[in-house]
């Protein structure tokens, strides 16, 4: 059996999900990143959007993740957010009203734009579940 990837998925509040992976695909502020085993070291900022994480079971799961750090080193993954949402646990009704609420928003309201980003990446996980 090949290595696998070490994974911690952790929100600011609590650890979501640890385990083996086969991949990740995560978006950072350069741009999505695909993570496979021999991967570089690196340590880059997340952005909202969505987390793809195959695990080494043959099945995978998505999340939705606020702005944060993924550290990539020595096959270890670290993905840290202040929210994460696992796809399946997402109301996707709600969703979908925070981003109707939030799209008209002032382009300069900060606040407003990354709860916007944020809705719109829970939105992603479910319809890409």
């Amino acid at each position: 059996m090949a290595e696998l990837l070490q994974v911690e998925l952790v929100a600011a509040d609590r650890l979501v999900w640890s385990g083996e992976a086969t991949r990740i695909i995560a978006r950072t502020s350069e741009g999505d990143v695909g993570i496979l085993r021999g991967h570089a070291p690196l340590l880059s900022v997340m952005i909202e959007g969505v987390v793809e994480i195959d695990t080494n079971d043959d099945g995978s799961f998505l999340a939705a993740v606020d702005a944060g750090f993924i550290s990539v080193a020595n096959d270890r993954v670290s993905l840290l957010a202040e929210h994460v949402d696992l796809a399946d646990h997402i109301d996707v009704d709600e969703a979908r009203e925070a981003v109707r609420k939030y799209s008209d928003a002032d382009p300069d309201d900060t606040a407003a734009q990354s709860a916007l980003r944020r809705a719109e990446a829970r939105v992603r996980a479910v319809e890409r579940r």
